[in-house]
């Protein structure tokens, strides 16, 4: 069985005006089908750059990048969407759902793009939503819903079609501490339960510590890339908080 994703000499470069900045100088590397990899490294090391590349939003300037197997550098924009519709979900920090939507809406909009009658992309965004425990604030829009509650609408729309990857692009960056907990603790159980490959993109040492895998980034380049024996449990951690974090957590939730 192929790797879900596979880079090859993966070079990135940008043009300044005249001047070419390098970005990405020659990425190698494999994520494994139930893979959590958290990549780390100082800004402007090529993260995002290569998430971009990695989530079909942008293509390298050389080398290859194989998707399932298959090579995604010569696709069609209209081809490279379908992939990122269908198979791969984005988190981000800052959430990016619609405002005057509701969450419930916010989960189905990408089974918009598909042939599910209206039925059957409503009873899958709401079933999206309880896997993240917010069944019952389908309704709420995001000014009514805490960060990490929107966090979870975010990763529920991410969940919604079933992808083989999730790419989260410092997904607790915005988040207090508990609510970092909660939301690692989900992706775990993902990972976990559901052989989903994360890629986690985090500057946060103590979150990347529940992945399976740490590669580090300087400077455009693989500084290292290194298995986790022992990955840290999230729900375990959130089970060892005091009390009364856990009564403020509470009130939140239930306001």
């Amino acid at each position: 069985m192929p790797a879900v994703i596979e880079t090859t000499d993966l070079v990135r470069d940008f043009l300044l005006g005249e001047i070419p900045v390098h970005v990405l100088k020659g990425i190698t590397f494999q994520l494994e089908r139930g893979d959590f990899v958290a990549i780390m490294g100082p800004s402007g090391s090529g993260k995002s750059t290569l998430m971009n590349i990695l989530g079909c939003l942008d293509k390298p300037t050389s080398g290859t990048y194989k998707l399932e197997g298959s090579g995604i550098g010569d696709l069609t924009r209209d081809q490279l969407a379908e992939i990122r519709n269908k198979k791969i979900g984005f988190v981000f920090q800052q959430f990016n759902l619609l405002a005057r939507t509701s969450a419930l809406e916010n989960v189905e909009l990408p089974l918009l793009y598909t042939d599910l009658p209206a039925k059957e992309r409503r009873e899958r965004a709401l079933k999206a939503l309880q896997a993240v425990g917010l069944g019952d604030r389908s309704e709420h829009q995001p000014s009514q819903l805490s960060g990490g509650q929107q966090q979870r609408v975010a990763i529920a729309r991410a969940m919604v079609n079933n992808p083989k990857i999730i790419l989260a692009d410092e997904p607790t960056g915005a988040l207090d501490s508990r609510t970092s907990l909660e939301i690692m603790a989900i992706f775990q159980r993902l990972n976990r339960e559901d052989a989903i490959t994360i890629l986690l993109v985090t500057h946060d040492a103590h979150m990347a510590s529940y992945a399976n895998r740490e590669i580090h980034f300087k400077d455009g380049r693989i500084e290292s890339n290194e298995i986790i024996a022992k990955p840290r449990d999230a729900q375990a951690d959130l089970a060892a908080l005091p009390p009364e974090a856990v009564e403020t957590v509470k009130e939140e939730v239930t306001a």
